[in-house]
């Protein structure tokens, strides 16, 4: 079995140091396998999970963060700012991670939703008042679009 030498760092650990026969990593779009004699490159790491496949057939998971890859002559390494064995997850603290991410997401939604709402209003404020003028040079197709004129009062 061919294998290479793999170097999985988090901030805190090395997470794994030894040859193995693959590892697979998780990246935008989608998951990266990386066998022996791989190409030179270099990648970004998103967070998701790692499988690595050790010489003597043994699959190690873990769960990583985000980082980075890089493959030079038959060596990976990969830097990520965390990575943890699903025996090392904290549930607690991965659920209250969860519901700060969620809680988040519920207030940019809100944020957007408000300033999608004053923007109608301001609209409709305007044309009611009478006081729309288009700019000649941006009127395209004999109408207005949001992306391509300008509003002026």
């Amino acid at each position: 079995m061919n294998t290479f030498s793999l170097k999985v760092i988090a901030c805190d650990k090395v997470f794994y140091d030894g040859r193995c026969a693959q590892v697979v990593l998780p990246l935008h779009d989608g998951l990266k396998a990386i066998q022996a004699h791989h190409e030179n490159m270099v990648f970004a790491v998103e967070v998701g999970e790692i499988r690595i496949l050790e010489e003597n057939g043994n699959t190690i998971y873990g769960v990583t963060g985000t980082g980075f890859a890089q493959i030079i002559n038959n060596r990976a390494t990969v830097i990520v700012d965390t990575c943890e064995s699903p025996e090392e997850i904290d549930v607690r603290r991965a659920q209250e991670a969860k519901e700060r991410a969620e809680e988040q997401l519920r207030q940019k939604q809100s944020v957007l939703w408000h300033v999608l709402r004053w923007e109608a209003r301001i609209s409709r404020s305007v044309i009611n008042d009478g006081h729309l003028k288009a700019d000649s040079r941006l009127v395209t197709d004999g109408g207005l679009s949001r992306a391509d004129s300008r509003i002026l009062l």
